[in-house]
Protein backbone atom coordinates (compact mmCIF):
# COMPACT_ATOMS: atom_id res chain seq x y z
CA UNK A 1 0.00 0.00 0.00
CA UNK A 2 2.79 2.53 0.46
CA UNK A 3 4.40 1.84 -2.68
CA UNK A 4 0.79 2.65 -4.34
CA UNK A 5 0.77 6.28 -2.74
CA UNK A 6 3.54 7.28 -4.30
CA UNK A 7 3.45 5.39 -7.70
CA UNK A 8 -0.43 5.37 -8.64
CA UNK A 9 0.31 3.78 -12.06
CA UNK A 10 0.04 0.54 -9.73
CA UNK A 11 -3.68 1.32 -9.28
CA UNK A 12 -5.78 -0.88 -11.88
CA UNK A 13 -8.45 1.62 -14.20
CA UNK A 14 -11.58 2.10 -14.38
CA UNK A 15 -13.66 0.05 -17.20
CA UNK A 16 -14.52 3.82 -18.20
CA UNK A 17 -10.86 4.98 -18.29
CA UNK A 18 -9.74 1.43 -19.65
CA UNK A 19 -12.20 2.29 -22.76
CA UNK A 20 -11.10 5.47 -22.86
CA UNK A 21 -7.35 4.32 -23.62
CA UNK A 22 -8.25 1.93 -25.80
CA UNK A 23 -10.13 4.43 -27.95
CA UNK A 24 -7.23 6.61 -27.86
CA UNK A 25 -4.69 4.03 -29.06
CA UNK A 26 -6.96 3.09 -32.03
CA UNK A 27 -7.46 6.62 -32.88
CA UNK A 28 -3.15 6.92 -32.65
CA UNK A 29 -3.14 3.18 -34.59
CA UNK A 30 -4.98 5.13 -37.13
CA UNK A 31 -3.09 8.04 -37.36
CA UNK A 32 -0.06 6.49 -37.67
CA UNK A 33 -1.40 4.13 -40.54
CA UNK A 34 -2.61 7.66 -42.37
CA UNK A 35 1.12 8.75 -41.82
CA UNK A 36 2.75 5.84 -43.47
CA UNK A 37 0.69 6.06 -46.20
CA UNK A 38 1.28 9.66 -47.14
CA UNK A 39 4.87 9.61 -45.96
CA UNK A 40 5.05 6.96 -48.69
CA UNK A 41 3.77 9.96 -51.36
CA UNK A 42 5.67 12.79 -49.80
CA UNK A 43 8.79 10.45 -50.66
CA UNK A 44 8.35 10.88 -54.14
CA UNK A 45 7.40 14.16 -54.48
CA UNK A 46 10.27 15.16 -52.70
CA UNK A 47 12.19 17.19 -54.79
CA UNK A 48 16.24 16.03 -53.37
CA UNK A 49 17.74 12.90 -52.13
CA UNK A 50 18.46 14.42 -48.64
CA UNK A 51 14.45 14.82 -47.99
CA UNK A 52 13.43 11.59 -49.95
CA UNK A 53 15.94 10.29 -47.38
CA UNK A 54 15.02 11.82 -44.37
CA UNK A 55 11.06 11.28 -44.76
CA UNK A 56 11.85 7.11 -45.50
CA UNK A 57 13.62 7.61 -41.69
CA UNK A 58 10.36 9.29 -40.51
CA UNK A 59 7.86 7.08 -42.08
CA UNK A 60 10.19 4.08 -40.77
CA UNK A 61 9.92 5.54 -36.63
CA UNK A 62 5.51 5.71 -37.94
CA UNK A 63 6.02 1.99 -39.13
CA UNK A 64 7.33 1.22 -36.04
CA UNK A 65 4.81 3.31 -33.96
CA UNK A 66 2.27 1.31 -35.40
CA UNK A 67 3.45 -2.08 -34.67
CA UNK A 68 4.42 -1.00 -31.02
CA UNK A 69 0.47 0.62 -31.07
CA UNK A 70 -0.40 -2.52 -32.54
CA UNK A 71 0.87 -4.87 -30.08
CA UNK A 72 -0.72 -2.58 -26.81
CA UNK A 73 -4.14 -2.51 -28.67
CA UNK A 74 -3.92 -6.63 -29.08
CA UNK A 75 -2.84 -6.93 -25.44
CA UNK A 76 -5.53 -4.55 -23.65
CA UNK A 77 -8.46 -6.30 -26.11
CA UNK A 78 -7.23 -9.59 -27.42
CA UNK A 79 -8.47 -8.20 -30.54
CA UNK A 80 -6.42 -7.22 -33.93
CA UNK A 81 -6.73 -3.54 -34.94
CA UNK A 82 -8.09 -2.59 -38.15
CA UNK A 83 -6.17 0.36 -39.63
CA UNK A 84 -7.87 3.58 -41.33
CA UNK A 85 -6.48 5.92 -43.21
CA UNK A 86 -8.35 8.83 -42.22
CA UNK A 87 -7.20 11.46 -44.08
CA UNK A 88 -6.42 12.00 -47.57
CA UNK A 89 -2.09 12.67 -48.69
CA UNK A 90 -1.79 15.81 -50.07
CA UNK A 91 -0.67 15.96 -54.01
CA UNK A 92 1.84 18.74 -53.69
CA UNK A 93 5.05 18.29 -52.03
CA UNK A 94 4.64 21.58 -50.34
CA UNK A 95 1.32 21.42 -48.78
CA UNK A 96 2.29 17.53 -48.07
CA UNK A 97 5.04 18.81 -45.41
CA UNK A 98 2.69 21.76 -44.51
CA UNK A 99 -0.12 18.93 -42.95
CA UNK A 100 2.91 16.71 -41.87
CA UNK A 101 4.58 19.38 -39.89
CA UNK A 102 1.09 20.54 -38.18
CA UNK A 103 -0.15 16.99 -37.75
CA UNK A 104 2.98 16.12 -36.07
CA UNK A 105 2.83 18.79 -33.90
CA UNK A 106 -0.86 18.18 -33.18
CA UNK A 107 0.56 14.48 -32.11
CA UNK A 108 3.01 15.16 -29.52
CA UNK A 109 0.49 16.64 -27.40
CA UNK A 110 -2.31 13.32 -27.63
CA UNK A 111 0.57 10.73 -27.24
CA UNK A 112 1.55 12.69 -23.96
CA UNK A 113 -2.09 12.54 -23.16
CA UNK A 114 -2.08 8.89 -23.67
CA UNK A 115 0.95 8.58 -21.61
CA UNK A 116 -0.87 10.55 -18.58
CA UNK A 117 -4.02 8.81 -19.07
CA UNK A 118 -2.18 5.45 -18.69
CA UNK A 119 -1.69 3.54 -15.69
CA UNK A 120 1.01 0.78 -17.07
CA UNK A 121 4.59 2.05 -17.24
CA UNK A 122 5.07 0.37 -20.37
CA UNK A 123 2.76 2.40 -22.19
CA UNK A 124 3.57 5.11 -20.77
CA UNK A 125 7.23 4.89 -21.94
CA UNK A 126 6.06 4.08 -25.51
CA UNK A 127 3.87 6.79 -25.81
CA UNK A 128 6.45 9.33 -24.23
CA UNK A 129 8.97 7.79 -26.32
CA UNK A 130 6.90 8.08 -29.50
CA UNK A 131 6.20 12.12 -28.69
CA UNK A 132 9.48 12.48 -28.64
CA UNK A 133 9.93 11.14 -32.15
CA UNK A 134 7.22 13.06 -33.72
CA UNK A 135 8.38 16.28 -32.15
CA UNK A 136 11.72 15.23 -33.77
CA UNK A 137 9.74 14.67 -37.25
CA UNK A 138 8.04 18.17 -36.54
CA UNK A 139 11.56 20.05 -36.74
CA UNK A 140 12.62 18.29 -39.64
CA UNK A 141 9.28 18.78 -41.60
CA UNK A 142 9.78 22.59 -40.30
CA UNK A 143 13.23 22.87 -42.00
CA UNK A 144 11.79 21.37 -45.39
CA UNK A 145 9.06 24.13 -45.07
CA UNK A 146 11.80 26.74 -44.62
CA UNK A 147 14.29 25.83 -47.32
CA UNK A 148 10.90 25.58 -49.69
CA UNK A 149 10.76 30.03 -49.01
Amino acid sequence: MYYSYYYPYYQPMDRQNQQQLISNIAQAINGEYTAVQCYAKLIELAPTNEEKRQIREIRRDEEKHLRQFSRIYRSLTGRQPNPQQIEDCPTNYRRGIEAAFKDEQDTVDFYQDIAEQSTDPFIQQTFRRAASDEQNHGVWFLYFMTKRR
